[in-house]
């Protein structure tokens, strides 16, 4: 009997190394294929002269400075928007949670409103009013990401005055994204036609405004995040069994929920208030992962993080090439991608439950 459950738990383990394996094999050749993917004739061959130190200064420039911050960016976006809606889904119980049920979203883009039309962030460009630019990025990143975090701080307030449930954050999650979107309508309504275009050019979710300096800033709050999920991920599967199981087994089901959810928020607003609005990674591929590998969170969590970033550089690629000269926002490919794919997951759940 023994040795048949180490030979399960071996398969079982072997499974999960072997997808781990395949996503990390995808994921560099959908990094070779961006690098030379554009409009600037750069190949392989010039890949391989850049690590010798040998390449021109034109394929330099376009690598290092245009195409490899964009793969950064695009890879740390999907990662941080993945384990985000990984967590969410495991501690509200639901397999169609995500990121956006906060309403983060929604705050992100008000606060990107606010910013350019209040603020006076956005303007025309070189005096045209036919093209609108962003002219402080920094103004609107910051304003974006306040905003963000604001949403969350009501939510919890809600959460804390009713109860911790999951059914309470998931309808305060529907409330707040109609009360920011009420007031970015507002917004739009006083804006004239150069303004009104910025705020939708901001909304897009465009990996078009990656830098090394903001790739950064994201890693520094990714990857310490990505840890502490992991360090939490035997309390997030207990919660799968109910709050009553996990407090036999002395978790703190409020403190753990609330935790992890400030720490998945805070995740997800740094990631939008850079780029804008990036819909469905949060629910499609951590839904994906699952299916394939198993709710396990310790094996969820980083499958999660690396199929995120695959899955969103993938998105970017075809973004870039799909139409190419014309470069598509990432987000309304993710869109187009993880809308069918919604509905698919909503059609199926119906009349079972929230696994099956």
């Amino acid at each position: 009997m023994t040795g048949k459950l180490v030979l399960e738990y071996n398969r079982y383990l072997r499974k999960r190394i072997l997808f781990f394996l395949l996503v990390f094999l995808l994921l560099v050749i959908i990094v070779l294929i961006s690098l030379v993917s554009g409009s600037a004739d750069i190949g392989f061959r010039s890949i391989i002269d850049l690590v010798a130190g040998r390449s021109s200064a034109f394929a330099s420039q376009v690598l290092l400075k245009i195409r490899m911050p964009r793969i950064a960016g695009a890879f740390l976006a999907g990662t941080s928007l993945a384990i985000s809606g990984a967590v969410f889904q495991s501690l509200l119980r639901n397999p169609l949670a995500s990121p956006f049920t906060l309403g983060i979203s929604g705050a992100s883009a008000f606060g990107a409103a606010f910013a350019i039309i209040l603020l006076g962030a956005g303007t025309s460009y070189g005096g045209s009013n036919d093209v609108a630019v962003i002219n402080n990025p920094y103004l609107v990143t910051i304003s974006a990401f306040i905003w963000s975090l604001a949403s969350v701080a009501v939510i919890l307030l809600l959460s804390g005055y009713r109860g911790s449930t999951p059914e309470i954050i998931i309808l305060a999650g529907i409330i707040i994204p109609s009360l920011f979107g009420a007031g970015i309508s507002a917004i739009q309504y006083f804006s004239d036609n150069v303004q009104l275009a910025s705020i939708v050019f901001w909304t897009f979710g465009d990996l078009g405004r990656a830098t090394w300096s903001n790739c950064l800033i994201i890693a520094l709050v990714v990857f310490p995040v990505l840890l502490f999920f992991i360090h939490q991920s035997w309390n997030y599967k207990s919660l799968q069994s109910g709050d009553e199981y996990a407090k036999s087994l002395g978790v703190n089901v409020t403190r753990v929920r609330l935790t992890g959810m400030v720490v998945a928020s805070l995740a997800t607003a740094v990631v939008t208030s850079f780029y804008g609005i990036i819909a469905f990674i949060g629910l499609v591929v951590p839904h994906i992962v699952r299916r394939i590998i198993g709710g396990d969170e310790q094996f969820l969590i980083p499958a999660s993080a690396v199929s995120g970033g695959a899955f969103l550089l993938l998105s970017d690629t075809l973004a870039r090439t799909i139409i190419s000269p014309v470069i598509l926002p990432v987000g309304i490919l993710t869109s187009f991608i993880g809308a069918p794919l919604f509905l698919f997951l909503l059609i199926k759940g119906m009349g079972k439950g929230f696994w099956s």
